[in-house]
């Protein structure tokens, strides 16, 4: 019987996730601060783009004090924030929109009262100090902007764009952040979805989560199952039906995610996430394999039974990482709470952990057991000695 060899599983594990792990990705508006000083009543993660909103009501005068905070889609690129006092969209809005202007950061109002090319102009209600900065590569709006009376929520349009050629700001990219970058804002806090926009946020969520649990849970716990219950012969038989339960159980969920993924990009003609649509489609398939493979899986003393391991093993370190990965790009797409992003990445350390210890443990028996064969006395030489 072949000793057991452990493998880099662990290694795999927290090299995933330092790569995926972004110190940005933890900034949330209440961690944030100004230049003055200056403090709000409220603030707001926004629901796409990596945007926030500081805000502070005024009753007495009807009026709304604002920071709006964004990374334009390139370094000389744009961002903005309106107020729609019509619709929800982008049509109607009036518009705060800030870029760098010989490097000097400019901030400027447009009525966008058509779909196309926009010109400068005077916005339907009153805005003073007005003003925009940059730093890190953050632009941040600041400015104060009337509101009707006895109103407690606003339409509010944010968005982010590439470049501006010759003073005028080029359009934005038109990837489902930009297109569902806006909300109701409530005065008092909160904001609440678009209407229209619930059906297919249920959609996206029960997506997000089939994939988590299937490429992102089951198929890492089948895997540290498999890699080390079976060094313990007292696990056998029982490692390997488990394996099979996660490994399979994740298959099913995981195409009954990728096939939630594939009518969600049916309902989005002209969106794409080309990397997280070519990755699902490379997992399914490679995950096809492995879980088909297992019909044709030779015997133990079978001549080809080395190289079937080596294959079934290659193709599940590949399909680990690709689905753990995949579903980090998911999360970017999305854009959930951040809650739910830290919750994976607590579940992602554990596993890593289990798998590190278990990657000890496993060593020190597989140690033992080649110093125990090493010093087994050789029957028939030295407790036969001189036996006929």
């Amino acid at each position: 019987m072949a000793s057991h060899q452990p493998s880099s599983l662990p290694l795999l594990l927290l090299t995933v996730l330092a790569l995926l792990i972004s110190p940005a990705q933890s900034l949330t508006c209440t961690s944030q601060t100004f230049t003055n000083n200056a403090l709000y009543a409220h603030c707001l993660d926004l629901t796409q783009l990596t945007a926030y909103l500081h805000w502070t009501h005024d009753q007495a005068n009807s009026s709304l004090s604002i920071a709006f905070i964004a990374t334009p889609a390139n370094s000389g690129g744009w961002v903005a924030w309106a107020i729609n006092p019509t619709a929800t969209g982008m049509k109607g809005s009036q518009t705060l929109l800030a870029f760098l202007s010989d490097g000097v950061m400019t901030v400027k109002t447009y009525n966008i009262s058509s779909i196309g090319p926009i010109t400068e102009s005077k916005l339907s209600f009153e805005v003073w100090d007005l003003r925009a900065e940059q730093s890190g590569g953050v632009m941040r709006i600041f400015a104060k902007v009337k509101v009707p009376e006895n109103a407690v929520t606003v339409n509010q349009v944010w968005q982010v764009g590439s470049s501006v050629t010759g003073g005028v700001p080029e359009a934005h990219a038109m990837q489902a952040a930009n297109l569902n970058s806006k909300s109701t804002l409530n005065f008092n806090g909160g904001q609440t979805e678009t209407p229209g926009g619930d059906s297919r946020t249920k959609k996206k969520n029960i997506h997000g989560v089939l994939n988590v649990v299937s490429w992102g849970i089951l198929f890492p716990m089948g895997a540290i199952i498999a890699r080390y219950l079976r060094t313990f012969e007292s696990a056998a038989p029982a490692w390997f039906y488990l394996h099979v339960f996660c490994q399979i159980s994740a298959y099913a969920i995981g195409v009954a995610g990728w096939g939630t993924g594939l009518k969600l990009g049916s309902e989005s003609r002209g969106i794409q996430f080309t990397g997280h649509r070519n990755i699902g489609i490379a997992l399914f398939c490679l995950a096809t394999v492995q879980i088909f493979a297992l019909f044709l899986r030779p015997k133990k003393d079978h001549k080809y039974r080395f190289y079937w391991n080596v294959y079934h093993h290659a193709l599940g370190y590949a399909i680990l990482v690709l689905g753990i990965l995949n579903i980090f790009k998911g999360y970017d797409i999305l854009l959930p709470a951040k809650k739910w992003k830290s919750a994976y990445i607590i579940v992602i350390i554990v596993l890593g952990a289990i798998a590190l210890l278990l990657e000890a443990i496993t060593w020190i028996v597989v140690l033992r057991r080649k110093s125990s064969k090493s010093t087994k006395p050789y029957d028939g030489f030295n407790n036969g000695e001189g036996r006929q």
